[in-house]
């Protein structure tokens, strides 16, 4: 059942303005799926069928999502053995394959005293490592599966629920949508991935986002600051305020655009950059690539390889990494096959390059650019020469500015 269309669902404040327009924030599969675990956990444990279920996302709102459709499996008693509830994906006014998708979640109970979570018709499974999910896994990623699974058991909580309940999400038109993503190429099988790291959908006009990126730079600069430390993504961001020697009271995101984001500081006024990002990322950047969406360039095992052939790695190890998929699985492959000093040199030398071209892209300026590259699986991988000058740079700024805690 859908809710009142007059009824808010919490993202009436999300929006992008672009020409002058609102463009409207959606909310990503991960949320969808879990809001309708939630629902379905509920009714299998007694709760009557909601209109609609609130869902909280790590963006930290609280949404209310309508339930579309519910049904019910009984044994002979009449005993619900089997629940399942649907919430239609919504992308905003973003350009998303999966925009419009009915999300399923069916819930039973699990004779092991856990939630398990899992995916069925219409969701991909991995087949190649280096991604989000090891191999055979459903393409349902860690936060996501963090979202299902907190859903899931607030209703045991309300229920009084200790046993295990099994968790399948699966997308009846998945497979066919499937096609008009990347999820083939990287080894995702059989459906889309279930995806989102803030639950939000924001809309990805390229212009919104430039013009968004600028108006953050220009505002914090506005407030003192003239080092900025930058990320590609929420990846990139959590692992910057992971880092112990790294201030990031002045942070920014800035998604695919390094050249242009370089370009509007130096024009803002900034004296420096630091980029903090996944390897996937800014090894694109070590070949002069300074826009990283897949749409634009990749290229990311050629560099990978050509970095490994500089640092003296045998030519049939250089030929398995152009066959690797993801950066992941290059960076596997390299530690497994080599010793830390050669996976040292091969890191140290894409560092090299990438310091190459960014400071290429800054050119006379006076403007301090630098890069720390990390991995999912192995953290910290190399830094470029000016990391640690913009590090202490950052922190004199903080403290300048009365911003800077202790840790």
């Amino acid at each position: 059942m859908q809710t009142d269309p007059e009824k808010t669902n919490g993202l009436e404040d999300s929006f992008v303005i672009h020409n002058h327009k609102k463009l409207r924030c959606g909310y990503t599969t991960g949320t969808a799926a879990a809001a309708a675990a939630r629902a379905a956990s509920g009714v299998l444990l007694g709760k009557e069928i909601p209109d609609e279920v609130e869902i909280d996302v790590p963006a930290g709102k609280t949404l209310h999502l309508a339930i579309e459709d519910t049904d019910i499996r009984r044994d002979a008693s009449g005993k619900p053995v089997a629940v399942t509830c649907s919430v239609r994906k919504d992308g905003g006014d973003d350009v998303d394959a999966t925009d419009g998708l009915l999300i399923e979640a069916t819930v039973s109970r699990n004779e092991r005293k856990e939630i398990v979570i899992d995916g069925g018709k219409g969701v991909g499974r991995v087949t190649r490592p280096g991604l989000d999910q090891p191999v055979g896994n459903a393409a349902i990623n860690h936060v996501p599966r963090e979202m299902i699974e907190n859903a899931v058991r607030a209703s045991c909580e309300e229920c009084s629920f200790p046993e295990g309940l099994l968790v399948v999400i699966s997308v009846p038109d998945g497979e066919a949508i499937a096609a008009k993503t990347f999820n083939p190429k990287l080894g995702i099988l059989g459906g889309i991935s279930i995806l989102g790291t803030s639950g939000i959908v924001w809309p990805m006009s390229v212009k919104a986002l430039l013009d968004t990126t600028r108006t953050e730079l220009n505002a914090r600069h506005a407030g003192g600051a003239d080092y900025i430390v930058v990320a590609p993504g929420n990846y990139g961001e959590r692992f910057a305020e992971a880092m112990p020697d790294l201030c990031t009271d002045e942070m920014i995101t800035f998604s695919n655009f390094v050249g242009e984001t370089i370009d509007m500081a130096i024009d803002c006024g900034y004296k420096g950059m630091l980029i903090v990002s996944h390897i996937g990322k800014i090894i694109k950047v070590s070949g002069g690539i300074m826009n990283t969406h897949s749409h634009e360039a990749d290229c990311r095992a050629e560099l990978m390889c050509t970095a490994a052939l500089r640092a003296g790695v045998d030519a049939d190890l250089c030929r398995k990494l152009l066959d690797t998929n993801t950066t992941e699985e290059a960076l596997d492959l390299l530690k497994e096959k080599t010793d830390d000093a050669v996976f040292s040199s091969v890191m140290t030398i894409i560092a090299e390059r990438i310091d190459h071209y960014l400071r290429a892209r800054v050119r006379d300026q006076d403007f301090l650019i630098g890069a720390v590259l990390f991995s999912s699986n192995h953290g910290f991988l190399a830094a470029t020469a000016s990391a640690d000058p913009l590090k202490e740079r950052l922190a004199l700024q903080s403290k300048r500015t009365g911003m800077y805690h202790e840790q």
